[in-house]
């Protein structure tokens, strides 16, 4: 397991700090203004709000797109980078909803069965199994 600590370490630097993964969540169905966006992340003051936002354009993982000139206000979107983080979102609020009496895991829309991740490895064609995790290797 020690092979992990480098990439999430690198992961946490850039999106392990409070309120940023709610942020990017908001930001999954496609652009927000940035009142819409204090409004979906309940709690979440302005001053942090817009630190959060200008760390993640700075990360490559939200951009800012401009939609007035008078007075400057921005719509922001997830960069293709950003969207990647879906899945990790997914496996989180999965962990977290396991972790919880208050929460429901993700299910499916047609049956509601409780979604389970799966590793897969698309060149061999297999499911890796969990007591394979020990043997995970990052580059």
């Amino acid at each position: 397991m020690a092979d992990l600590l480098p990439p999430l370490a690198a992961a946490m630097e850039r999106v392990g700090d409070r309120w940023t993964l709610l942020v990017v969540e908001a930001l999954l169905d496609g652009p927000r203004r940035f009142g819409e966006l204090q409004a979906a992340v309940a709690g979440i003051a302005p001053n942090i709000l817009s630190q959060r936002l200008k760390h993640l354009e700075r990360e490559g993982l939200v951009v800012a797109q401009p939609y007035s000139r008078r007075p400057p206000r921005h719509a922001y979107a997830l960069t293709v980078a950003g969207a990647e983080l879906a899945g990790a979102l997914l496996l989180l609020t999965a962990w977290g909803a396991a972790h919880s009496d208050e929460a429901a895991p993700p299910s499916h829309s047609l049956c509601g069965t409780s979604l389970q991740a799966r590793w897969y490895c698309p060149t061999c064609d297999v499911g890796v199994a969990d007591a394979e995790a020990d043997e995970l290797r990052y580059a």
